[in-house]
């Protein structure tokens, strides 16, 4: 085995010891699990690993010395744990390693001297933990580092200029209060006295003290710009808010000409606090630019209220925020452009179409990110505005989108279950069928169990195997009951995400199952019995517990097989 990827999944416990002896395994994803407890010393045994990612998991204790033993790795990524202790001196020997996060723990003592010596190294976050004494000036040799971050830690002394620091902005070291340097880090300027006094103490410092790092993935495809706007003939009066990569730099006017001048041509979409665009850069690079519309009460605080959200959130299924750009008269977030468009131009175009994995896929896609902001954040983020258009498609056709603020996360609950039942029923919940005490809700309510295949979308009942009309009205009744749960009239009744995500991938495992091992399907002809007998295409006696109890539908009379 080369290639382990268990991350985005609800493991628990500890880091089993005996991965340690799968010594062919190139690429370890444990990430955005509920793991605990320590790193296993044996995992040192993985002397061939490339990528590890351990990040937004609970591990603790301090980081073992057997991570110098990953002498060709290029990705470190134990961001957000509760790692303690100092970064082991051992690290100094992954002169192959390009990205590196160790953000959001809790290590402590200095940054070590030898980080220099990691040559390769273009990434490197050590933001959000309790790092002091002063910056190395070794980093000013990494050629390649395009993008470091030590924001909110203890640090203090001078920030070096040389090197890829040229290139930095104070969204690398903001909340370290002793630092000081540069003008354009907004820093107090050093006094000489002082400075040699820490040089001193660092030189003297180096000849005991352990070395750096170990970790961070965050970027791997994603290209990072640095965006500083501002109006014509006028200088912005705050920097971005949110950390980036910088090079190239585009101004205002750059910008400005990507969206030909903000025209309605390059216009994606309008929301309740501004309007989206499309922007192609001078090389190419397709963005898209989120516009704050300042007339609107609360926009100021909204969008502070979104830059300092998204500077903190990570998860694949939220659209990337690259960067933000404010002054006086313009505020704009910067975003990823995600170029198969909305959900809701694949429902309602006649040029596309989601069959019924697809659509299953898409909306776990939305719960994963609704159960990360709800119950995987320190404090419970709301989207507020769940519907079709403003979920996106990468190229992947992987669902993402952007997010509002603190609510109670019940609404997010009730209006993930309406869009449920828009997604499989392809009717929008303003249809001018509904109408007086007709609702969406009371349709789909009086539909199930026997007439689902009446309000389901007729093109979902027209698959390649036509033995399989039956599986997909099975999977649509048990998709609209959880729909009906999700948006029950008293908040107190409604399912969390976190049961939402398991019911659906439950449906997901059945009808994945299904399709492969299924040679026909034979509804009951009694009205409403949707699946009742079943033909296998080979026969197993473990068969039939799996489908009635493993996936939690009892729902067969009869299991047949052939041989």
């Amino acid at each position: 085995m080369g290639d382990l990827r268990l991350n985005q999944n609800e493991l628990f416990g500890l880091i089993p010891e005996c991965l340690g002896n799968i010594t062919s395994l190139r690429y370890l994803y444990l990430n955005s699990n509920k793991l605990t407890f320590v790193i296993p010393t044996r995992l040192g045994n993985l002397k061939d690993i490339l990528e590890i990612n351990l990040s937004m998991n609970s591990l603790n204790g301090n980081l073992p010395p057997q991570l110098g033993s990953f002498k060709v790795a290029t990705l470190i990524d134990f961001s957000m744990n509760q790692f303690t202790g100092k970064i082991p001196s051992t690290i100094i020997g992954l002169q192959n390693l390009v990205t590196l996060s160790l953000a959001h723990n809790k290590l402590q003592g200095s940054i070590p001297d030898s980080f220099g010596s990691m040559v390769s190294l273009e990434f490197l976050d050590l933001s959000y933990n309790d790092l002091s004494d002063v910056i190395p000036k070794s980093l000013e040799t990494l050629s390649h580092l395009s993008y470091l971050n030590v924001s909110f830690n203890k640090l203090r002394g001078q920030i070096p200029n040389g090197g890829p620091f040229a290139n930095f902005t104070i969204q690398s070291f903001m909340s370290n209060e002793a630092l000081c340097g540069s003008p354009k880090f907004q820093v107090p300027p050093c006094h000489t006295s002082s400075f040699h006094h820490l040089r001193e103490k660092r030189v003297a410092l180096a000849l005991y003290i352990l070395l750096p790092i170990a970790s961070i993935l965050l970027a791997t495809t994603f290209v990072f710009l640095f965006i500083k706007c501002r109006r014509k003939n006028k200088t912005p009066s705050n920097v971005d808010l949110l950390p980036t990569i910088t090079p190239p730099r585009i101004t205002y006017q750059q910008l400005f000409r990507a969206t030909n001048g903000f025209s309605e041509s390059n216009l994606l979409g309008m929301g309740s606090f501004g309007s989206v665009y499309k922007a192609i850069l001078e090389d190419t690079t397709t963005l898209a630019i989120k516009v704050f519309n300042l007339q609107v009460e609360g926009v100021f605080k909204s969008f502070d209220v979104e830059c300092e959200i998204m500077r903190h959130i990570r998860h694949r299924n939220l659209t990337k925020v690259i960067s933000s750009c404010s002054n006086l008269d313009f505020k704009a977030l910067v975003l990823e452009y995600m170029p198969n468009g909305s959900l809701e131009k694949w429902l309602y175009s006649n040029n596309y179409f989601l069959d019924m994995l697809q659509r299953i896929d898409i909306m776990i896609d939305v719960a994963c990110a609704l159960e990360y902001l709800h119950h995987d954040y320190s404090v419970p983020l709301v989207h507020c505005d769940l519907k079709p258009s403003n979920i996106l498609l990468d190229d992947d056709m992987v669902a993402h989108f952007g997010l509002e603020g603190l609510v109670s996360t019940s609404c997010d609950v009730y209006s993930y279950g309406i869009l449920l039942m828009e997604t499989f029923t392809r009717v929008k919940p303003t249809d001018e069928m509904f109408f007086e005490d007709m609702t969406m809700k009371r349709w789909m309510r009086e539909s199930l169990p026997n007439s689902i295949s009446h309000v389901i979308d007729a093109n979902l009942l027209k698959p390649k195997e036509e033995h399989l009309t039956a599986v997909v009205l099975q999977c649509a009744s048990s998709i609209m009951e959880l729909a009906l749960s999700c948006s029950a009239e008293s908040s107190e009744e409604r399912m969390n995400m976190k049961d939402v995500l398991a019911t659906l991938k439950k449906v997901k495992l059945w009808l994945a199952s299904l399709k492969q091992l299924l040679i026909v399907v034979l509804p009951q002809p009694k009205e409403g019995h949707l699946v009742r007998s079943i033909v296998l295409k080979k026969r197993n006696s473990w068969l039939k517990n799996y489908f009635k109890k493993a996936t939690g539908l009892e729902c067969f009379h009869q299991i047949m097989h052939v041989d």
